[in-house]
């Protein structure tokens, strides 16, 4: 069984169809890839499965867990965890002070955590007291990540992590998602750079137009027509 299981997910604004009939399954000890282009509805998926929003349809199981209309406070408390595409963090405080908030938030359910640990862990030791605002938007990226492990996820769902890190800093973020995989954690990985998905992801599903067009390991998807034919459309290369 899936730690985390979508089954005909469907999500409606309106008249428009954001999500039909997904199937997404993410492994505790694999890093799961989402990719598809701009507007495919990877985003989507991730607020209906954080509670963020509501789906027409479907279920959504953490652990064979129905999640039902359960609130996002409560999800977090089962086990899961995200960051986020545009960057939510508070600006005023430090580096170490974020991830702290997550960490004392964790207290009130279960045992601490060591901050200082999983801040070195991605690679911000150097940059534990200085201020989030003066950080660039890559390391801001793994601050975010930080403080989601701080709350000692079962499933991690990462809104496109790599974004505006360089590529040490993209090579030392695929190390990371590897090891926390190692530890059994389930890893979703929302991803605009297919050369990371690609080295990384031991399973990856492809959303276009709100529906998954593929499904299946690395060198099945960068040779599957449909997922070619929609990244020429998005501009996008596949490796």
């Amino acid at each position: 069984m899936a730690m985390l299981e979508c089954r005909g997910v469907t999500v409606r604004f309106g008249g428009h169809l954001a999500l039909d009939q997904v199937d997404v399954d993410a492994q505790a000890g694999l890093v799961t890839g989402l990719i598809g282009p701009n507007g495919a509805g990877k985003t989507t998926l991730f607020n209906a499965v954080c509670g963020l929003l509501t789906p027409s349809g479907g279920t959504i199981r953490l652990d064979g867990r129905a999640l039902s209309s359960m609130a996002p406070y409560k999800r977090a408390r089962l086990g899961m965890a995200r960051t986020f595409q545009r960057l939510e963090l508070f600006a005023l405080l430090t580096v170490r002070e974020n991830v702290m908030v997550a960490g004392e938030v964790r207290k009130h359910y279960a045992k601490g955590v060591q901050v200082e640990e999983i801040i070195e862990r991605v690679g911000l030791a150097n940059r534990i007291d200085h201020r989030v605002d003066e950080l660039p938007t890559g390391q801001a990226r793994l601050v975010e990540i930080a403080r989601a492990l701080a709350t000692r996820p079962r499933v991690l769902l990462l809104d496109e992590p790599a974004s505006g890190l360089d590529d040490r800093e993209t090579d030392q973020l695929g190390a990371l998602l590897r090891s926390l995989a190692a530890e059994g954690i389930a890893v979703l990985l929302v991803e605009h750079d297919v050369h990371l998905v690609m080295e990384v992801c031991d399973h990856i599903h492809v959303l276009d137009f709100g529906r998954i067009i593929a499904v299946g390991d690395a060198p099945t998807i960068r040779t599957d027509e449909a997922v070619l034919a929609a990244y020429l459309g998005a501009s996008m290369d596949v490796p």
